[in-house]
């Protein structure tokens, strides 16, 4: 069963689709809030398809911010030799 905050990140990337500019910015910020890694793809996708210049910009920005976080968690693999 999913967390509660899995539910809430999970309902803003729906929201990502949703008709209204005000809605899929709204979303966007509350994903930024939360940090949402998890929603990187969908801003992606977001990014890619938006017509409103506020939204595709604030997906741009919020997408390289969660980008430069994922990339930070990755674990640095690699031995010298």
């Amino acid at each position: 069963m999913p967390s509660a905050i899995e539910r809430v990140i999970a309902f803003h990337i729906a929201r990502l689709k949703d008709k209204s500019p005000e809605v899929r910015l709204k979303s966007i910020h509350e994903l930024e809030l939360l940090e949402a890694v998890e929603a990187f793809d969908a801003l992606e996708e977001l990014y890619r398809r938006e017509s409103d210049p506020r939204v595709k910009e604030a997906a741009r920005k919020l997408g390289r911010k969660l980008y430069l976080k994922r990339q930070a968690q990755k674990p640095q693999g690699g031995t010298a030799q």
